[in-house]
């Protein structure tokens, strides 16, 4: 039991630190895919539409990068291939500000800044993604990365468009499931393909936009992938593990020193959807799509190295009940619907714009024995409704409001969630002010949400109101500096209120309290942007004071042989800065080399004398030399986080790592065309790195040495 409380004490912390891709005021070297695509319209020759990484799309008009109050990643093109995994979390914990939550390769959820679960809204093209990954770590997100054409990351005023839920901040995937335009030389193709060997991945994906005449467009796409078990840099189980295994001796000794392939990690995820849209010539346009993923993995479930007690348990034919030691599969289903209009306005208001979505989702837990162990439903509306002022003597902006419903159940014999309700509606505002050298902008919203769970009689009822102003200003020299604060309010989850009881898939006992009150956050962001003739740089500072801050916590205690982990409610304070930048180091042609680097970090504390908040990722920092610009480019880099010594009550340490990445692209039509060839050699040297900000990062390290394969195709 010693050896596991150990485990317990660290399982619910880790730090994703993977190769670099710069998302910044200029495509990577390695997205030289976009080089093509002019900047306002946003359009490439042949009629398929390729934003530029300087116009921020996930808003209700486009916007100007460089002139926005707070940080914002932009991923697309030849640098999405690079960094494109199967889930959102893998794809985006290269970039800056960002980690993932890795629960195994097969379930990853995004950390911001530090903030995760209800701070982070997942969502596919302004909606959310209607699944129950904000619930727990081991459920996958039910989006399909390998289909996105561009991911966004917002904060500040623009993220309080899209709910309380955001008030860490906004993923937003954009896929062509709906089309946005007329493909002007018949069909338009989009597909890619890659093979991996640490976790011997194979996938596919493909979608097809075909014009039918008179503005009408169909849509079709698909994708396959599928995995073995991964295999680990390094030892299996941690220092601290293996040390205690040590003590104990014998089989367990020989258990502790495991290395390769870590066992119930294997995947298979397959989504096929069609669309039909129509678009006017006046800028009018409706569309919907219908989509049917279904996912299939397993995750690390032996979270505790073997021990007598199980042993004698398992001689003795006794059933160990919460599943703990034996592997669970999670099988995933979701039917989704979309939809999304625009009416073109006159007078004051540019546009209308529409966009809703409706899904019914299911997964299984299904034990070692094949049977059934609990099963989760969820059935989610959203919609929301822009009206999109016309630009005006410097002056922009758009209101809306937002509904949200939520209908959640769990079956099964360890259902710790009651069955509950979630409505949620929103009222917003952005609006934007160009007064020449400088440019203001603030949003503000205003959400009323309704909680209750008729199983244990219990309702609440959450009035929240956000705010955020900010603005830019032009230094001159190619500078330009840029401040935002933020009041936001966030209502407490029916996770973090009604939770009780054992989690097989964790192997933790989660307790919630439905006596929360609302988290209140007052936060600001600095941000330094500049570019010139051969280099570029950005600097990001923030602060965020919470009231309320509700987090997991270990709690020391176990029930039923189990660790128990309470949501807990306490003043918190965040901070940090994210430094990017890049500087020419030579011109060959259309080849340029530049060396890069990347630095950022977060320091989280419970106020009041509470220590550290608990998974918060450290220092991290990464540099590298990259050519890009013209056929063939490439990059190496060396990445590396430093040890976290800054822990919470009863977690574990976790050592510093560093890695070596390599990659090399080509493209054989020219270096303006969207088909690219990569190959990537991560973890070279086969280093053991674990995350932090991980539930398993003692006994389930990041990726070994890992060769990639993939090839991007657009015509």
């Amino acid at each position: 039991m010693r050896l596991f409380a150990l485990f317990a004490g660290s399982a619910i912390g880790t730090l994703a630190i993977a190769p670099l891709a710069l998302a910044n005021d200029a495509p990577s070297p390695a997205a030289t895919a976009d080089t093509s695509v002019d900047a306002q319209s946003g359009r490439a020759g042949d009629g398929h539409s390729f934003p530029s990484t300087e116009i921020v799309v996930s808003a209700p008009y486009a916007r100007d990068r460089q002139t926005v109050a707070s940080a914002v990643t932009v991923l697309q093109g030849d640098d999405l291939q690079l960094q494109q995994r199967s889930t959102i979390g893998e794809t985006l914990a290269r970039q800056p500000g960002v980690s993932s939550t890795f629960f195994g390769p097969n379930a990853s959820r995004p950390i911001l800044r530090g903030l995760d679960a209800e701070r982070v809204r997942v969502l596919t093209d302004g909606i959310g993604s209607f699944d129950v990954s904000n619930t727990s770590v081991d459920h996958a997100v039910a989006t399909n990365a390998l289909l996105a054409d561009r991911i966004e990351i917002l904060r500040g005023p623009a993220a309080l468009l899209y709910g309380s839920g955001a008030i860490g901040g906004v993923v937003n995937m954009r896929d062509l499931r709906i089309p946005r335009e007329v493909p002007e030389a018949g069909p338009h193709v989009d597909a890619m393909a890659g093979v991996a060997s640490a976790a011997e991945e194979r996938n596919i994906a493909a979608s097809v936009n075909a014009p039918l005449g008179g503005g009408f467009v169909a849509h079709v796409d698909g994708s396959f992938f599928e995995s073995g078990n991964y295999r680990t840099g390094g030892f299996v189980f941690s220092k601290d593990l293996r040390d205690e295994a040590a003590e104990e001796g014998g089989e367990v000794a020989d258990e502790a020193q495991a290395r390769g392939r870590l066992p119930n990690t294997a995947a298979r995820t397959w989504d096929v959807a069609g669309g039909l849209g129509w678009i006017g010539q006046d800028g009018a346009n409706f569309g919907f799509a219908v989509s049917h993923l279904e996912n299939r993995y397993g995750i690390p479930n032996n979270l505790d190295l073997p021990h007598e007690d199980h042993d004698e348990a398992a001689e003795a034919g006794e059933e160990e009940g919460h599943g703990h030691e034996s592997d669970i599969t999670l099988n995933m289903r979701q039917n989704r619907v979309d939809v999304r209009g625009a009416v073109p306005l006159g007078g004051a208001f540019k546009e209308l714009k529409l966009r809703g979505g409706w899904a019914d989702y299911r997964h299984d837990e299904i034990e070692a024995t094949g049977e059934i162990g609990t099963s989760f439903f969820n059935k989610s509306w959203e919609a929301r409704a822009e009206l999109v002022q016309a630009a005006q003597g410097g002056w922009q902006g758009a209101s809306g409001v937002q509904y949200f419903s939520r209908n959640f159940s769990a079956v099964g014999e360890e259902a710790y969630i009651p069955a509950n309700e979630t409505r949620q509606i929103g009222l917003f505002t952005l609006q934007e002010f160009d007064l020449g050298v400088a440019r203001l902008e603030g949003g503000a919203r205003y959400e009323h949400a309704n909680v209750k769970s008729d199983v244990i009689g219990r309702e609440r009822s959450f009035d929240s109101v956000s705010v955020s102003l900010g603005g830019s200003v032009d230094l001159g020299g190619g500078f330009r500096f840029a401040l935002s604060g933020a009041r936001s309010e966030r209502a407490p989850s029916a996770e973090e209120m009604f939770a009780n009881g054992a989690h097989a898939a964790t192997g933790a006992v989660e307790i919630g309290n439905p006596d929360f009150r609302k988290e209140r956050q007052i936060g600001a962001e600095a941000v330094l942007r500049g570019r010139g003739d051969g280099w570029r740089v950005e600097l990001a500072g923030f602060i965020n004071r919470f009231d309320n801050y509700i987090f997991l916590n270990p709690t020391g205690e176990e029930q039923e042989d189990l660790p128990v982990f309470q949501y807990q409610q306490s003043d918190a304070r965040f901070y940090g800065f994210e430094v990017e930048g890049a500087v020419t180091l030579a011109q060959m042609g259309d080849t340029r080399i530049e060396a890069t680097g990347l630095v950022d970090y977060t320091r989280a504390d419970v106020l009041n004398g509470g220590g550290a908040v608990p998974r918060i990722p450290p220092l991290r920092l990464i540099g590298g030399l990259q050519a890009g610009g013209g056929a063939v480019g490439g990059r190496v880099e060396v990445e590396h986080a430093t040890a976290q010594r800054r822990i919470a009550s009863f977690e574990t340490e976790t050592p510093g790592w560093t890695m070596v990445n390599a990659s090399i692209s080509w493209k054989p039509f020219g270096a303006d065309s969207q088909t690219t060839l990569m190959l990537q050699a991560n973890n070279i040297f086969d280093v053991e790195a674990r995350r932090h900000t991980s539930f398993l990062k003692d006994v389930a390290p990041l990726f070994g040495r890992d060769f990639r394969l993939s090839a991007r195709f657009s015509f």
